[in-house]
């Protein structure tokens, strides 16, 4: 599918970010969120498929043509909800809806049950329950973020002699994609260095967060979500057979497909973009 998008630079009070433009001026208000070390592409087999909706599709800040954040500062996902509200202001969306896939739907979860009033609808793609560790476990996931701070300073990005190569190793990486995917992903991520081609992403991304939510803090901010919510699983995704998940979608008046395809099955190919499309649609339409 041909993709039709405006390229636009966001000046925020805190931060510059980079996002496409989809849709028409007058379409239903919507922000896309991408996953981990992915960016705004993510959206970009998909969004193309979303009837009558006005799209924006991030790039997260330290993620693709978004700008890093100052030395000392975090990436938690409740910094990234702040940037994403602060767009909807930018374009003076008093109520919008979300889009999000993996880390995104995580960050759309959080916004949406901090602030219900804001959100019209919320469109999770294999994602949106926060990553957990209990209560008793923070002083280590403090631990493992100071260490990994200090170590930072002596490790160095790597270095692909060819684009092929870092399409290989996106490929390969924490979620698989397909060719089609990766090379997406490194049209935008990837950036000329001497020797060849790195990740424009920012390496403190990959720091152990400083402290996580335990389950019955992440269990509250999904109850606390008062919008019509969609939820599409992938079978070979990250959330397939989760137990604490599954019942606790039984409980919710969530909407929940189950697709074939994996963790970006939104992304990987059209026939996966189009199954996607073909349950969301009818969700953003819905009165």
């Amino acid at each position: 599918m041909t993709l039709h998008f405006e390229e636009v630079r966001l000046n925020l009070p805190h931060i510059e970010l980079a996002a496409h433009l989809y849709g028409p001026e007058d379409g239903l208000p919507v922000l896309a969120l991408h996953g981990w070390l992915d960016n705004a592409m993510s959206f970009a087999r998909l969004a193309p498929r979303l009837d009558g909706l006005r799209i924006v599709a991030l790039d997260f800040a330290g993620h693709g043509h978004s700008a890093h954040r100052p030395a000392g500062a975090s990436y938690s996902h409740w910094d990234h909800a702040y940037d994403v509200l602060q767009v909807a202001e930018q374009f003076g969306w008093q109520r919008f809806s979300l889009l999000g896939h993996s880390m995104g739907a995580i960050v759309a979860v959080l916004l949406a049950g901090a602030l219900p009033e804001r959100i019209e609808r919320l469109a999770l793609i294999d994602g949106g329950m926060p990553i957990t560790r209990a209560a008793g476990e923070a002083p280590l996931q403090l631990g493992d973020a100071l260490r990994g701070h200090l170590a930072l300073a002596g490790k160095r990005k790597p270095v692909y002699e060819s684009i092929e190569r870092a399409v290989l190793a996106r490929m390969h990486g924490v979620a698989a994609v397909s060719r089609e995917a990766a090379e997406r992903l490194a049209e935008r991520g990837l950036m000329p260095v001497p020797g060849g081609y790195t990740w424009r992403a920012d390496s403190r991304l990959r720091l152990p967060y400083p402290l996580r939510l335990d389950p019955a803090q992440a269990e509250a901010f999904v109850r606390a979500v008062r919008c019509p919510v969609s939820l599409v699983l992938a079978r070979a995704g990250l959330l397939v057979g989760r137990p604490q998940l599954a019942g606790l979608l039984e409980e919710l008046p969530f909407e929940v497909h189950e697709l074939p395809g994996g963790h970006h099955l939104h992304l990987d190919d059209e026939a996966g973009a189009q199954a996607v499309a073909d349950c969301l649609n009818p969700f953003f339409r819905a009165p």
